[in-house]
């Protein structure tokens, strides 16, 4: 998922697609122990998916406070 989209999606929809992606995670891991994971890439990239989203949220957060704090 490139970062502009990202930047589109709301702050709930970016939280419920990081846990979506987590949840993935997880099973994609527990298949590669297993040793029946097909796509052993996709775990890379879910990793820099929910890593590109939280440092969206950062910014976000970020951004607000500097608002709060310009108003005071």
């Amino acid at each position: 998922m490139k970062t502009s989209e990202i930047r589109n999606m709301s702050t709930e929809d970016i939280n419920k697609k990081i846990a979506e992606l987590k949840r993935d995670l997880f099973d994609m891991r527990l298949k590669q122990a297993t040793a029946s994971l097909e796509k052993p890439h996709r775990i890379r990239a879910a990793r820099k998916d929910i890593a590109r989203m939280k440092t969206v949220l950062t910014e976000r957060m970020i951004a607000e406070e500097n608002n709060k704090g310009g108003e005071e």
